[in-house]
């Protein structure tokens, strides 16, 4: 059974990722190796969404 609490806490971490991403991209000089670790750790919250939704 998937408890909608973990799932809602996933949604909200993968958007505070998502702002930490963006405000880097916003910098004068975005630190790519950050972002690209941000993007991963996006995709795995992604991941770990889909597969406990399905």
């Amino acid at each position: 059974m998937v408890n909608p609490e973990h799932v809602q806490a996933l949604r909200e971490k993968h958007s505070t990722l998502e702002r930490r991403i963006n405000t880097e991209n916003q910098r004068p000089h975005p630190d790519d190796v950050r972002i690209a670790e941000l993007k991963k750790k996006k995709l795995q919250l992604k991941d770990e969404i889909s597969r406990l939704e399905h």
